[in-house]
This record gives structure tokens, sequence and C-alpha cells, in this order.
């Protein structure tokens, strides 16, 4: 055989296999954002996938490798609100609004995924998988004290305002706008940590 078509035949395998890898991924990543992590088996994976259990467990031999997989998979296609741009905007008031807005309309557009991944919490891989948004959420606390008094409430209600459960319970459960909720959330916020002086 050929160099050439050695290349050819190595290169076609690599493209099948990263081509099964992906469809499996975006399985499980339906999967997750249907029935829930809790309730995702590997054979419902393979199924949707079009591959067999054990070509699963040859791309992903652990659930917890399948399951980062599938993080990093959904978060590329649905990023976090990016922070860098609040950074810039000096007023306190309005930095908080504009981020607040941005991370509802985020939640809005999510709401399937995070529902059943924060209901199936109590699993160690997604405890695992979840240390990326707990790193996101102290960036943007910290974005979002700079210019306001430094009380010991600021962050616990920087936290508490800009996390889904509270869109959850506001928006979704509650009827409030996205309008209502940021209006809402920056009152609790100003009297947890008014601007500084």
């Amino acid at each position: 055989m050929s160099n050439e078509k050695r290349t050819y035949r190595l290169k076609k395998r690599a493209e099948d296999m990263a081509d099964t890898r992906r469809r499996i991924t975006e399985a499980a990543v339906e999967l997750h954002g249907t029935v829930g992590p809790a309730h995702t088996t590997i054979s419902a994976v393979a199924e949707r996938a079009g591959v067999q259990r054990h070509t699963v467990y040859r791309h992903f031999p652990t659930e917890a490798d399948l399951f980062a997989a599938c993080s990093s998979h959904y978060v590329e296609a649905n990023p976090y609100p990016d922070p860098a741009p609040w950074r810039a905007v000096e007023d306190p008031h309005e930095r908080l609004a504009m981020a607040l807005d941005e991370l509802f309309a985020y939640f809005e557009l999510t709401e399937q995924m995070w529902t059943r991944v924060y209901r199936d919490m109590d699993m160690p891989v997604v405890q695992s998988a979840m240390q990326s948004m707990a790193t996101y959420y102290d960036d943007v606390v910290t974005v979002l004290a700079r210019g306001r008094r430094r009380r010991r409430t600021l962050a616990a209600a920087l936290r508490h305002g800009t996390s889904f459960a509270t869109w959850r319970s506001l928006v979704h459960e509650g009827g409030l706008s996205r309008a209502q909720g940021v209006e809402l959330i920056s009152a609790l916020v100003e009297a947890a940590g008014p601007p500084a002086g």
C-alpha cells in the first residue's frame, strides 16, 4: 500500500472517529436537556447516536468523561454572558442592570437544560462539571461589586441575584418580566451594597 493511500485511510479513520464522538456527545447533550443527567443511560445515548454501547465506552470510558465532553460542547454552543463589557461600565447601577439583563436573557434561552442539571446536582459528575460555573460566578461577583461599599451582604446578594434559581423563581415561576426581575434584583443589591461615596 502506498504512503498516500495509507495517509488517506488514517485521515478517513480519524474523521470517522471524530464524527462518532461528536454524535455521541450531541446525543448525550440532548438527553441531558430533556430527561436530565440522572436519567440519561449509556444505552439511550448509544441508541440516539446510532452506535453500540461498547462504542460509547470506547470514546468515553467513564460517565465523568462523557459528562465533561457534554458540558464543554453545551457551553461552547451556549456561552455564558461575557463579563468583559461590564467591566468597561463605570457606573455601578448601569453595570448591574446590563449584567442582569444579559444573564436573565441567557437563562431564558437555556432554561430547559439548567432546570434538569440543577435538579440532578447531587450527582458527583454534575458537581464536578459545575466547577467552571462557580469560577465564572466568582468573576461576575468581583466585576459587579466594584465601586460599591463592601458589606458582608453584598457578595451574597450578588450571588443570589445573578443565579439561575433566582431568575427562575422571579420570572418563570413568579410571572415577572425580565425588566421587572432586573429592577427587583437591582434594588436588593443596592440595599446590600450601595455605591461608594
